[in-house]
């Protein structure tokens, strides 16, 4: 997953984090990819604690997305 802005020829950071999701608590793998200016910025900070707080895995938002389209 891409996080932030990126230009063409900057250079990228690859790090990961211990994302679960909110609904199930089911922990994602994965790594995350970054600009390297961008990386341990205020605003970088703020976007992870986001994610960390609203992010779904595949499964549960599925369920969402059909429940909010059958209601």
């Amino acid at each position: 997953m891409r996080i932030g802005n990126f230009n063409n020829d900057e250079s990228t950071i690859r790090f990961s984090l211990n994302l679960s999701c909110i609904a199930c608590r089911k922990k994602v793998p994965g790594s995350m990819l970054t600009s390297e200016k961008y990386f341990g910025s205020y605003s970088f900070l703020l976007e992870i604690d986001t994610l960390k707080k609203n992010y779904l895995c595949g499964k549960c938002r599925d369920k969402k997305r059909l429940t909010n389209k059958i209601s």
